[in-house]
């Protein structure tokens, strides 16, 4: 992931020594999603580390901001080595034509990615391309160690199901999900392209602007 030019004032700042590095406990047990946010984040001077032993949330919120405030808290709930600050997301891909699924069971709506992907182009074998809508959406919480929290932000990316998969890159339900304005998959994308036009994406660098311009240390 590469950083683009509306945060170049901010990387400025940080590779000319203004500020301070700020520790993040991101909460996953993912270490690539780690290191892939921190491709990211480091040049701004925010680095996110993985959560203390003990980390095992409790996904069972209603919408994807609670699912990420519970990863959060039950990162910070377990923390033993003094950061202060932990963030968490919950994602999905929501289906006009099914009325918002897979949504928070994207993950879990079959065993493994192919039975997912099966599974979501069998359920819209005959609907036309008109009401093949979908958008990804990802729910980023930033909260304390008492829980509070202290920033949310929330990206959208909309789209179309295609009709069979496409494109070697990304992951998960990316070679069937057409990019709005375009005509590719999320799959076909270069990760430069994908970064800018991603609900992580967009959710992310909204976050780290904000962290920037707030007095977090």
């Amino acid at each position: 992931m590469r950083l683009k030019t509306p945060y170049t004032n901010l990387q400025k700042g940080r590779e000319d020594g203004a500020d301070s590095m700020i520790e993040i406990v991101l909460a996953t047990s993912n270490p690539h999603k780690v290191d892939e946010i921190n491709s990211v984040s480091m040049p701004l001077g925010v680095k996110f580390t993985l959560p203390d032993k003990g980390f095992n949330p409790i996904e069972d919120g209603t919408t994807f901001e609670e699912n990420a405030y519970a990863k959060a808290l039950a990162a910070a709930q377990c923390e033993k080595s003094g950061r202060k600050y932990f963030m968490a997301d919950d994602s999905g891909l929501c289906v006009d034509f099914l009325n918002g699924a897979p949504g928070l069971k994207s993950a879990r709506y079959a065993p493994s990615t192919e039975k997912r992907i099966e599974k979501l182009l069998n359920a819209l074998k005959d609907v036309k391309d008109a009401h093949r809508g979908a958008k990804f959406v990802c729910s980023l919480v930033l909260a304390d160690k008492m829980g509070k929290i202290l920033n949310k932000t929330f990206g959208i990316c909309k789209g179309t199901i295609a009709h069979k998969e496409c494109g070697q890159g990304g992951f998960g339900y990316d070679p069937i999900f057409i990019v709005e304005n375009k005509n590719m998959t999320m799959a076909q994308l270069s990760e430069d392209e994908k970064n800018l036009v991603s609900h992580r994406g967009r959710a992310l660098m909204d976050m780290l602007m904000w962290i920037k311009c707030s007095d977090l240390k």
